[in-house]
Formats: C-alpha cells, structure tokens, sequence
C-alpha cells in the first residue's frame, strides 16, 4: 500500500513560491495578488489564529467527515468571484450564496465557529477570508493531504453578488477549453487546472450534478450517453441514482477512498471513473492527460504541485491594506 507522508513545507520555501506568485500577479492584471500578505501577518495581533482555525475544523470533521470536502469547495467558490475575499459567505438577496449554483455549498457552520472563537480572543483582527482559507488548507491536511504554510492579511469584500457567479464558476459540464478559459482569467494555468482538481479526491456531489452523461427512457431507466466512462461505474452510478431519487443524495467523488486526500482522483481517472465530464475530459486532450498520468503516479509530486498550486489559488484578488474590511460576522457586512 503507498503510504500518504505529510509534507511540512518550510517557511523559505514558500516565500519563494509566494514571491513567484506575486511576480505572476504584476505580470497580469487577471490576477491582483497582494505583497501585504504574509506568513506572520497575525504573529502580534492574534497568534493563536491558525490553532483556533484547525481545531475548529478537526472537531467539525471528526463529527461529519464530510465537512472537509465542503470546506475545499467553499474556498474555490469563494476565490473564482469576486477573488478570496469571503463574499461566498454574504447572504441575503441576490448575494453568490443565493446563486443556484451555490445552494448545495456547505461547511459555512465551521466558518462562523472559527470567527466566534477568534472575536472573543482578537476582536476585529481575523477577516472571515483568512479563516476560510486556513480553513481550507487544514482540511487537506486533516484528511492525509500535505501539511502547507499559507500567508494571511486578505480582507474581507463587502460586494456579493450572485449575477457574478455564473461567468466565473466552473460547471461539471465544461469542456477543457471552457474550464482553461475560467483559469486563466483567474492566472491559473493548465498545469494548476489538473493539479487544484485532485481536490475531488475528496467531497461528494448530488445526483443531478453527473446524471447529464445519461439519458432517461420514459419508464425512468437511465442509459449511458458518455462513451468515455466506465460502463461498470455507470451501472453503479444509476443504482445509487435511480429515478425519483432523493435530492439530496449524495455521491462520493471518488468511488475508492473518497475520505483520504491522495492521489487516487488521478488513477480513477485513467480507469475512466471521474464521475463529472469536466473530469472525464483531463483524459481524453493531450494538453492534460500527460499531466494527470503524472501526478497518478507520483503522490509526492502530486502534493508538492498542490502546494503551489493551492497557494496561488488562495491569493486569487485578494483584498489588503484599506481595502475591504474585517466583518464582525462572517454573513454580513459591518455596515
């Protein structure tokens, strides 16, 4: 059996990656990454910050082991509109959170625990985007996944609107070039597209989020219209998702260790087992499939391409200095 290391990465090294990130960033205005980030960013303000954060997440998975698949959706949710600025978590009327898109999200529940913990200890210090994105982070590593440092100082937006949420998200439908399209606006590259979704390694989706690769008969029968998955899976698929089934059943993303961050996505994949089309696809293009066999066979390389890749996906237009706020409450605006 392999075995799943953690990987601590050093302060130096992702100070490095970190400056690799910001010069990215100055180099496309796609990406407005900030330099105020920091890896000590709360050292004097609020030093228990990355404590109380993993603590929270650790408690809230050992009771649902399924909060931190939720909580890694949250993130990229958050990130991919309006940038990580915790505007996913805004609710109300025609907020992201109110987008149909965003109705399944969950883990918001662990989020607010955090910041109630954090304004008892520091008032007014931790924005509700620095604690999804630690929180983020510790769910990878709380389920196997490699144990990164990330930097703090994001504040949080006070825009969230859901008419952004379409343009910018991606749908399990996509094509290669759809989804290539969404990354690069976001500074993101082909190799981080592959790489950011081993994050289906863990997590589960509903029904009606891959039931678009079948056809329904009029007795309610489903047939396979996707060629490019596995029959047998497909068979066990419409019998974990028959008609009429319940709207919220729930299907592990990956059918063999769907509570382990590892680098099993990728074997599923090449065994034609990626449950979404946007999966499926990282096969079929040349462009990926080099990449996914990669990664399938190396889980170190696999972690380390996270590592980076993770990073600048949590620096995706973050706000700092005087821009933005730090919310009392991580679901609604101070003002």
């Amino acid at each position: 059996m392999e075995k799943n290391p953690t990987v601590c990465y050093p302060t130096a090294h992702l100070q490095k990656l970190l400056t690799f990130v910001i010069f990215i960033c100055v180099l496309s205005s796609s990406c407005p990454c900030s330099s105020s980030l920091s890896l000590d960013f709360y050292a004097a303000s609020c030093p228990s910050v990355e404590l109380v954060v993993k603590n929270t997440v650790r408690r809230a998975s050992d009771s649902d082991p399924s909060i931190p698949g939720k909580l890694l959706r949250l993130l990229f949710h958050d990130c991919f509109v309006e940038g990580c600025d915790a505007s996913v978590l805004l609710q109300g009327n025609g907020t992201e959170r109110s987008d149909p898109a965003n109705v399944s999200l969950g883990g918001f529940p662990v989020i607010d625990s955090a910041k109630r913990v954090l304004e008892i200890f520091c008032p007014q210090t931790v924005s509700c985007a620095d604690i999804l994105a630690l929180a983020a982070r510790d769910a990878v590593q709380i389920t196997g996944g490699p144990e990164i440092q990330i930097p703090t100082g994001r504040r949080d937006g006070r825009v969230s609107a859901a008419l952004n949420v379409r343009p910018n998200i991606i749908d399990t439908s996509f094509s290669l070039d759809e989804m290539s399209k969404i990354f690069t606006s976001k500074g993101l590259s082909l190799d981080d597209l592959v790489t950011l979704s081993g994050a289906h390694t863990i997590g589960s989706a509903h029904c009606s989020a891959f039931m678009d690769r079948f056809k329904a008969d009029p007795k309610g029968s489903f047939t396979l219209i996707d060629t490019s998955l596995d029959k047998d899976y497909a068979n066990q698929l419409t019998k974990q998702c028959p008609a009429g089934v319940s709207s919220s059943t729930t299907i592990s993303n990956d059918p063999q260790t769907p509570l382990r961050f590892d680098n099993n996505y990728f074997k599923v994949l090449l065994a034609h087992k990626g449950l979404f089309q946007s999966d499926s696809v990282l096969v079929q293009n040349e462009r990926t499939a080099n990449r996914v066999v990669a990664l399938a066979n190396d889980q170190n390389r696999f972690f380390d391409g996270w590592a980076e890749s993770f990073l600048k996906l949590s620096s995706i237009g973050v706000k700092t200095g005087d821009d933005g706020e730090i919310r009392q409450t991580c679901s609604a605006t101070n003002g």
